[in-house]
């Protein structure tokens, strides 16, 4: 979630962006962001608020989703060139690595709910991106499962554009927001939390039930 200060700090440059450039290169950028930035190893989060500001909930979320499953594809494919040492990577780390593995065990379903169950977990986005070439869990499972698990997760950069453009939008002018706007976005903000904290702690609950009907057959 976004921290206030940084919001005050990010608002005014995405809302800088969001008025500067035509809707369609704003689409371009975040799409490619989204799309690549996971790949080298750098956030894309700034580009989800971005496209959440802009666009909003409808082709806010088509916009991320068609660039994040791109983002979590790429290095599916790279990592399978360094499937060794990638191997050898999580292998120092044995209990994350035992969540990580879940993801290439038994059938289609077992796999896409592995998968998904860990995407929605608080382990790394960018480091399960290359991570999971490691459990030799198919592409179609881990693809269909990241994106089922990381909806709540588009929805939230979307939310969060929504609350910077309030905040740029308050910045610009030189005010601050109004008591209903202060109002209506706490209560936004902490449902959004509260829905966060929920879902994590149902997916690690998940997870550990998982692996303990795993380690019993």
């Amino acid at each position: 979630m976004l921290s206030l200060k940084g919001g005050w700090v990010v608002a005014p440059i995405l809302y800088w962006e969001s008025t500067t450039f035509s809707r369609p290169a704003i689409a371009l950028i975040c799409f490619g962001a989204i799309a690549l930035f996971p790949s080298i190893l750098l956030p894309s989060s700034p580009f989800m608020w971005l496209a959440g500001m802009t666009f909003g909930y409808l082709y806010g979320f088509l916009i991320i989703t068609a660039g994040m499953s791109i983002g979590m594809s790429l290095p599916y494919f790279i990592g399978s060139a360094f499937h060794c040492r990638i191997h050898r990577w999580l292998e120092k780390w044995p209990k994350k690595a035992a969540f990580v593995r879940l993801a290439g065990e038994g059938d289609w379903h077992h796999q896409f709910k592995a998968v998904a169950l860990l995407r929605i977990s608080p382990f790394p986005y960018i480091v399960f991106n290359y991570a999971s070439v490691a459990t030799n869990v198919k592409y179609c499972p881990y693809i269909a499962g990241s994106m089922a698990g990381t909806i709540h997760e588009t929805f939230l950069a979307i939310y969060s554009g929504k609350l910077l453009q309030s905040l740029a939008l308050a910045t610009s002018q030189g005010s601050f927001l109004s008591v209903d706007q202060i109002i209506y976005n706490g209560i936004g903000f902490t449902i959004a939390a509260a829905s966060t904290a929920a879902i994590t702690i149902y997916a690690k609950k998940a997870l550990q039930k998982l692996q303990a009907e795993d380690e019993i057959f």
